[in-house]
């Protein structure tokens, strides 16, 4: 009887290690994500970025993950925490080449070319560190008072990442103009 179970448990371990071994294993996604070589890439071009981009602004926040705030307009109440409901404004572009990927302004979606006939433009809400947007946007509206208008720079590690889109290459810096309407 412990033969028969010796034989059983070696035939699984082999069943196991030729099954791991797979062209087609679903385990074996590609080498793991660089976060910290993609943001000293990133950082290098935000820097860049920051030296000839002409952008009004009152101060300008820059975050330990990199992510960079520019504030134009101040807010006024407490800054969100986790679990808060945020509700903003906003447009969405590269910064490698200012191409508009998404807004919630209409008029800015048409003049863009990536206006959706029947989508609602409407002021976008999200719940801080809900993981319903990109972890840029967590970081930087925690940053914000209500009432703020910003433009936050966002690099690719907290945004996409490798992940491209339509309209967003992978390991795109990202910025955004936000009007953060209120807080719940």
């Amino acid at each position: 009887m412990t033969i028969q179970r010796t034989s059983i448990f070696l035939f699984l371990i082999l069943a196991i290690a030729f099954a791991s071994c797979d062209a087609q294993n679903p385990f074996d996604t590609g080498p793991p994500y660089d976060l910290e070589g993609n943001l000293a890439k990133d950082s290098l071009l935000i820097v860049e970025y920051l030296q000839t981009a002409e952008i009004d602004s009152l101060y300008r926040i820059h975050d330990p993950s990199g992510v960079v705030i520019i504030v134009q307009e101040e807010g006024e109440g407490t800054r969100p925490i986790n679990g808060n409901v945020i509700y903003t404004d906003y447009t969405g572009s590269l910064m490698s080449d200012g191409s508009v990927f998404d807004t919630t302004d209409e008029d800015v979606a048409k003049d863009s070319d990536i206006y959706v006939e029947g989508r609602d433009y409407r002021v976008f809400t999200f719940q801080i560190n809900s993981g319903t947007v990109i972890q840029g946007w967590d970081i930087a509206f925690r940053r914000l008072r209500p009432g703020s208008k910003a433009q936050l720079i966002i690099p690719s590690p907290w945004g996409y990442r490798s992940n491209s889109t339509e309209r967003i290459p992978e390991n795109s810096v990202l910025i955004f103009d936000v009007d953060f309407r209120g807080i719940e």
